[in-house]
């Protein structure tokens, strides 16, 4: 950590893809960091930064009461946090493992509530803060194939949009980043590689990053992440119906035979 008249952000998911990336804008633009992942790749990456890192699961109670105890104990105001932990499954939801469904449930779900929870309060208490979910345009459509995780993402974005309303006149103001496919560990950690959304073109993690990075900034109530692709596919899917929104996710998602 360097100077503490600088302001200290959060980010959690921050040893790679997006997370990482929005670590990097963030340290650029002369924050502090306090940064999160459950793989001990975060303390590479905090090093890199000349960051402090927390290793903890944030899928569970005790990792987000570790992460929070660490925040506590920078003695800080919390300016930002980047509620970006998440994890996906693919597959069909008939033949997932019950426990691989509820860990997404677990880390994008209540986890991030949990730490919301926490976030929120401090910062209405201090009367200042940014906050900015990664949420997904996968929010925005039913996700055959993916069904949990797309669930989930739509969690995120309907708390995330609430929260926007009712922090109005509390100096916190809350963002929603939302990718589309993105370049990053995502697609093989949820087993998506052989589908066509997992071999398909995918956005530049940085780019959606320094998206996210300025919404978050600006106090904007969300921005979709991406390329031209990604954003024609947000405004496509603010118009169609969810049966035709769902069968083009399921062609996408479906494992190739």
């Amino acid at each position: 950590m360097t100077a503490p008249t600088r302001p200290l952000a959060l980010v959690t998911g921050a040893s790679s893809g997006i997370g990482l990336e929005i670590a990097r804008e963030l340290a650029a633009r002369d924050h502090d960091l306090l940064l999160v992942a459950e793989d001990e790749r975060v303390h590479l990456t905090a090093a890199s930064l000349d960051a402090q890192a927390v290793r903890a699961d944030l899928a569970t109670a005790e990792g987000v009461e570790e992460l929070w105890t660490a925040v506590l104990a920078t003695g800080r105001p919390l300016e930002v946090a980047v509620l970006n932990a998440g994890v996906g499954r693919g597959g069909a939801f008939a033949d997932n493992p019950l426990e691989d469904e509820l860990q997404v449930v677990a880390l994008n779900v209540t986890g991030t509530t949990r730490l919301a929870k926490r976030v929120v309060q401090a910062m209405v208490g201090q009367g200042s803060g940014r906050i900015l979910f990664t949420s997904s345009i996968a929010s925005t459509m039913p996700g055959p194939y993916q069904a949990v995780y797309n669930a989930s993402k739509s969690y995120v974005q309907s708390l995330a949009e609430a929260l926007v309303e009712e922090l109005e006149d509390s100096g916190v103001t809350v963002t929603s980043l939302m990718p589309g496919p993105t370049d990053t560990e995502f697609f093989a950690r949820a087993d998506l590689l052989d589908t066509a959304l997992g071999q398909g073109p995918k956005d530049d993690p940085a780019t959606v990053a320094k998206q996210g990075v300025e919404a978050l900034l600006k106090g904007e109530r969300k921005v979709v992440g991406g390329g031209l692709l990604t954003r024609a596919q947000a405004a496509t899917n603010a118009v169609l119906p969810d049966a035709l929104k769902a069968k083009g996710h399921a062609a996408g998602a479906k494992p190739r035979d």
